[in-house]
């Protein structure tokens, strides 16, 4: 293994990240104050990775893959993958967080409404204006109250804070000490608008909020929730990262990006996985021996015609129906060849 990788793909954890070198210069921020570390790595990443069955150490990416995460480590920049439906592009993003304990994944699943705004924060001004009504309407009730329901009024900002959410990208650009793990899940599946509308975000490391910026005069200080659901601290209305966030971006291939994108992204294709790879995720999700019991199913989901498309997730069902069906008898073997087909029927054909 090759000392320059921090990331080295073998799906234990390790201290790596505390070896990454200073970033580029064109690529250094400076924000804070810093937040506190993210919480542990959650349910979701462990699902993906096969934690719970202790047998992460078999998801093992190639060296392209390996080699090309590490170059967006050094170099501070996006990760662009790229690859059909179940090839693990997400799962890459989980591997990486698990194995430099990066906490949780942050995960923008993007959709053709989603917009920037989305991504970074959300202002609940009808929510802020019906309880200050509440609130000064009824002032006996409002001197009673505990702290947590007091006037939002009384508060620096009028209590702002409140009513700002930050979202997953808004929270990964949070100065924090190590980067957080984004993921950007089908960004091919977006509006037209929203790949540039990243650009400034991406190459600047920052964002402003204009609800805050205003108010920066009497509240240069305001806290809001990210998306951790924790309280953070923003100030003069600006979020600036500290360490940039290894961001995952991934496409089908549905549609293409332009170049300024592109120019700000490390580009990475995930092949369809062969054999050797399809047996290593199912030891992880399956256990040991499992690939081998279940050989058959591997290769009747690898025989298939030019251009068909398969996901991976077709080819666990097959093998978790199969395991507790438990057909065993030679009356049932047609019964498992018959649902073995349907489950794994190309989805590029409808019949």
């Amino acid at each position: 293994m090759s000392d320059w990788l921090i990331y080295r793909g073998a799906g234990a954890p390790h201290d790596g990240i505390e070896h990454l070198p200073p970033p580029p210069p064109w690529r250094d921020f400076d924000g804070g104050p810093l937040v506190a570390p993210p919480a542990a790595l959650d349910p979701s990443s462990e699902r993906r990775l096969g934690v719970q069955h202790r047998e992460a150490s078999h998801h093992r990416p190639g060296e392209t893959e390996r080699e090309l995460v590490n170059a967006a480590l050094y170099l501070r920049r996006p990760l662009l993958v790229t690859g059909a439906p179940g090839s693990g592009k997400s799962t890459l993003a989980h591997s990486v967080a698990y194995e430099l304990g990066l906490g949780r994944v942050l995960g923008w699943p993007v959709v053709s409404r989603s917009t920037l705004r989305d991504g970074l924060y959300d202002y609940d001004a009808i929510g802020r204006l019906q309880d200050l009504q509440i609130a000064r309407a009824d002032p006996a009730a409002a001197d009673g109250a505990t702290a947590a329901d007091a006037d939002p009024a009384d508060e620096p900002g009028g209590g702002i804070g409140r009513y700002i959410r930050l979202g997953p990208l808004g929270t990964a650009l949070l100065p924090a000490a190590r980067p957080r793990v984004l993921l950007v899940d089908e960004l091919d599946k977006s509006d037209i608008d929203l790949p540039n509308d990243l650009l400034n975000v991406l190459e600047e490391g920052e964002f402003r909020i204009p609800e805050l910026e205003r108010l920066a005069g009497s509240a240069p200080e305001v806290e809001v929730l990210s998306d951790d659901g924790a309280r953070v601290t923003v100030r003069d209305g600006r979020v600036r990262c500290h360490a940039f966030p290894f961001i995952v971006l991934t496409s089908n291939g549905e549609r293409d990006f332009p170049a300024p994108l592109l120019r700000r992204c490390i580009h990475l294709h995930i092949p369809a996985p062969d054999k050797e790879r399809l047996a290593a995720m199912v030891r992880a999700h399956f256990g040991e021996g499992a690939a081998e019991r279940y050989e058959a199913v591997i290769d009747r989901f690898l025989d298939r015609e030019p251009g068909d498309v398969r996901a991976v997730d077709q080819l666990f069902n097959a093998i978790h129906l199969t395991q507790k069906a438990g057909w065993t008898d030679e009356d049932e073997e047609e019964t498992r060849r018959r649902l073995t087909a349907e489950l794994m029927r190309p989805l590029d054909r409808t019949r």
